[in-house]
């Protein structure tokens, strides 16, 4: 099996499959982020650039985390459709496709170009951005609902790579509130009525020219698209936690991005029903990124125990409201900071 990490052999491999010319330099650079991956950027003499992602079958974090390496054909066909939806403003191209290397490659966003995780960490919270990542979310739902029999009905990869590392380790790990992941992960299971992307965060957005551009497609599967808004709101939430200088930012961020994606997806598919399912992602989320397989990195171990203190009290007794769930998480986050909680 190739290893694109091994530069040598990655160009052995681009030559010999006439990707590249038999004599063409490259300029080959690993790229940072992902657990899931190898990611490479290939830079051609001809400035044309692009992105090589290689599926790992085991995860980089410090628990056992397996999932199928084949989740890069899924990626690509998640990637066709998007286009399809968003346009090449929002999702970057696919070059090609090589599935017994387990490998894809992707036009390259042009410099320059930032992460959104990173401006947010630096308390960059706009409200520009948060209107395009919610309208971008809302359009995807909305135009997504007919996707049942489009290849995107098999879940396996959203069971390997979310509902188990997420929510059920964290039942493992924290059995007082067993009983609301389970019934979460069933509620789940049984929701199926758009595309859903699976992994909407920040650190999967790239800002061109005041542009965001999302990647990073391989959990894309026909689900319950309130999994999407709870994932979504847990990195500005959490945010808010770490950073409580851009609390008040992070929280009205967190606000808007409902308000607009519930306007951008429609009344049909944002109801009351939704709103409260998007509630109870947005616990479980919250739960997981402290306790589960993959914690956020930038959350301080008391952070994290405040987060997890929060997010348990509240699956007591859960909001049904977006607007008064991050009400409840700021009070609880500015209440509970120095009151030592351990995990």
């Amino acid at each position: 099996m190739l290893d694109i990490e091994n530069f040598s052999d990655l160009r052995d491999y681009l030559r010999r499959t006439g990707r590249i010319g038999a004599h063409e330099s490259v300029r080959l650079t690993n790229l940072a982020g992902g657990v899931s991956n190898r990611t490479v950027l290939l830079e051609r003499s001809s400035g044309e650039a692009w992105v090589l992602k290689q599926a790992l079958s085991q995860l980089r974090v410090r628990v056992e985390w397996l999932s199928d390496p084949r989740r890069i054909e899924r990626e690509a066909a998640g990637m066709k459709r998007l286009l399809d939806i968003a346009g090449a403003n929002r999702i970057t191209p696919p070059i090609f496709l090589e599935p017994a290397e387990h490998l894809l490659a992707m036009a390259a966003v042009p410099q320059p170009h930032t992460n959104w995780k990173t401006m947010l960490l630096r308390g960059e919270v706009k409200p520009a951005h948060v209107e395009q990542f919610a309208r971008l979310l809302g359009t995807i739902h909305r135009q997504g609902v007919d996707d049942a029999a489009t290849g995107f009905d098999d879940r396996s990869f959203f069971e390997s790579l979310r509902l188990e590392p997420y929510y059920s380790y964290s039942a493992q790990r924290m059995p007082a509130v067993a009983g609301f992941i389970h019934d979460l992960v069933a509620e789940t299971r049984a929701t199926r009525y758009t595309l859903v992307h699976g992994d909407y965060s920040p650190k999967n957005v790239l800002v061109h020219e005041g542009n965001l551009i999302l990647l990073d497609h391989e959990v894309i599967h026909f689900g319950d698209g309130a999994f999407d808004v709870g994932f979504a709101l847990t990195h500005l939430l959490s945010k808010a936690n770490a950073l409580p200088k851009y609390r008040d930012q992070f929280a009205d961020a967190a606000k808007q991005f409902w308000e607009i994606y519930s306007h951008s997806a429609g009344p049909k598919l944002a109801d009351a029903a939704m709103q409260a399912r998007s509630c109870r992602h947005t616990m479980g989320c919250m739960l997981a990124r402290c306790i589960g397989r993959s914690p956020l990195e930038y959350l301080k171990p008391p952070e994290a125990a405040v987060q997890a203190n929060a997010a348990s009290a509240l699956m007591d007794h859960p909001p049904t409201e977006i607007a008064k769930l991050v009400d409840e998480f700021i009070r609880r986050f500015a209440a509970d900071r120095d009151r030592g909680f351990k995990l």
